[in-house]
């Protein structure tokens, strides 16, 4: 259990890891595969105004881990919509 004042960080973020595993299967990912990889990802667990800071540097907040299928389906149409909009 963390400290009240820490939280999870992932680096790099959850949704750009799930993002580059989806785009590399060439199909959307299981909610299997998305919980698997939330567990292999590489994170910190940091004060919350380190990572409020994180965050802003990269310029967009990262999915929750509880919640990360919900939050991931959710994302990655936004995110295939601005990459469809780009081409």
């Amino acid at each position: 259990m963390l400290d009240d004042n820490l939280i999870f960080v992932f680096t790099p973020s959850l949704v750009a890891t799930l993002l580059n595993r989806e785009e590399a299967k060439g199909e959307p990912l299981t909610e299997a595969e998305v919980i698997s990889i939330r567990d292999q990802c590489q994170c910190i667990a940091a004060p919350v105004d380190v990572a409020l800071k994180m965050n802003e540097a990269r310029g967009y907040d990262d999915i929750d881990p509880e919640n990360c299928w919900p939050e991931w389906q959710r994302r990655r149409l936004s995110l295939i919509a601005h990459r469809d909009r780009e081409k």
